[in-house]
């Protein structure tokens, strides 16, 4: 089969995708994290619109790294490029990881939202996971028949994941739904510039985090339609509606249920859906959680084989990895490894908060250093300038911006939780081992 016959993503297809990324189970539940980091409402908003607006220095960003570098497996090979090989293979190895574990513990978070409804009422130890492991299976079936089914599911699961958002945001419209008598802000008059400043970046971890996940759309700059064109639009529209979304969905609870009470209550969406909605609220809210949940598994599957394809035509990892059904567009070997990696975390889910915990640590510092690959990839790539790539506007300000504002985060976390960054820099470096010993091994004799 020709390039030019092979199955490619068209514009909605990449957009949804974006969103797919992005909108987990996030906004579900990190709203009250902000909440509980933020000293005041001030800084509970200022958290978001800033994430917001760190989001599209970085979507601006990635965009041109896109455009200036559209391969398969984009986020692994412009590692490559732009800086050392071990610093690729450690800094995926890492993100593989944390994406496996994510995966597999949005997969458990929904199974929670689902197990009462199937066995009723009650502790499901063993429903739980078997429901998640379920859910990765069925999607690896999905993402095995072809990217074409593939991104038609995605299309699908995540319009019905937004008509969740919307719900939530529709709540606003009745302000008998509001709570009319919160419980009181706690003074934070006497506080220090640096207890608001830490405050601020705490909420801005949970922010961020909720924001994050556009950066792999790079994965697919091989498989996009037109993507000097594609991808930064996929990229706008995507992040624009995320950000439309987060800030309506989170004044949304703030309202329903107050700031103070924000930060101690669980099932926050189920609690706006049962007001809004009356009993069946929370029926329908558990059912359409479940969906979203979805959504992220079969975006991540679809996402994550793609950057250990790349690795392996680096020979970084075995050759097994570049294995692919070329009718179908599948990368076989890496997609059924890393689905098992799923479901091989989920029995060590126990664990799951310290391993989210570190692997926080290490997304910051991905983020910052793949973003300043941009620097390197303007230099060496000055022949394509006036090609009709896209080119970011203020440039080098907003990817600056992107860098300071993750390196922020990832000092933040290293102040709050220095053992979870200890940890993280020690897996770091056992990967830069790895690399260089199997270097080593492979070296040619003369």
């Amino acid at each position: 089969m020709s390039e030019d016959q092979k199955p490619k993503l068209n514009l909605f297809d990449i957009t949804m995708i974006v969103i797919g990324l992005v909108i987990g189970m996030g906004i579900f539940r990190t709203a009250k994290d902000a909440a509980q980091a933020s000293l005041t409402p001030a800084i509970f908003f200022a958290a978001w619109i800033v994430g917001g607006l760190v989001a599209f220095c970085g979507a601006l960003t990635y965009a041109e790294i896109g455009s200036r570098f559209p391969v398969t497996g984009g986020y692994y090979k412009v590692f490559s490029y732009s800086y050392h090989p071990s610093i690729a293979f450690s800094i995926n190895c890492i993100i593989l990881i944390s994406n496996a574990a994510s995966l597999s513990g949005v997969a458990l978070i929904g199974s929670e939202y689902i197990t009462p409804l199937i066995f009723g009422p009650g502790p499901h130890n063993l429903g739980q996971p078997l429901i998640a492991i379920a859910a990765i299976i069925v999607f690896y079936g999905v993402n095995l028949m072809g990217l074409r089914m593939s991104a038609t599911t995605q299309n699908v699961l995540m319009l019905i994941k937004i008509l969740m958002l919307l719900v939530l945001v529709a709540a606003l419209f009745f302000p008998s739904l509001y709570n009319s008598n919160p419980m009181p802000v706690a003074d934070a008059g006497r506080k220090s510039f640096m207890a608001f400043l830490l405050s601020f970046g705490v909420a801005l971890k949970a922010t961020s985090f909720t924001y994050g996940g556009y950066q792999q759309t790079i994965n697919f700059g091989g498989e996009v339609r037109n993507p000097q064109k594609n991808i930064p639009r996929g990229i706008f529209i995507g992040i624009l509606v995320i950000i439309t979304l987060y800030l309506s969905v989170s004044y949304s609870y703030y309202k329903v249920i107050g700031f103070t009470e924000l930060k101690s209550t669980t099932g926050i969406a189920s609690i706006v859906a049962e007001k809004m909605l009356g009993p069946a609220g929370n029926y329908l809210s558990s059912v359409l959680l479940f969906i979203a949940v979805l959504a992220y598994v079969n975006v991540s599957l679809l996402s994550n084989p793609r950057v250990m394809f790349a690795m392996a035509e680096d020979g970084i990892l075995p050759k097994a990895f570049t294995r692919k059904d070329d009718k179908k567009d599948v990368l076989t070997v890496s997609l059924t490894v890393f689905a098992a990696t799923c479901v091989i975390v989920i029995f060590f889910a126990d664990t799951f908060d310290k391993i989210l915990s570190f692997t926080i640590f290490l997304d910051s510092i991905g983020m910052a250093t793949s973003a300043a690959t941009i620097f390197v990839l303007r230099k060496r790539t000055k022949h394509l300038d006036g090609t009709g790539i896209f080119s970011m506007k203020l440039y080098p300000l907003l990817p600056i911006i992107f860098v300071l504002a993750y390196l922020f985060v990832g000092t933040v976390i290293a102040i709050t939780f220095p053992q979870y960054a200890l940890i993280g820099i020690s897996v770091f470096s056992f990967f830069l081992l790895v690399y260089f010993l199997t270097k080593k091994a492979v070296k040619p004799k003369k």
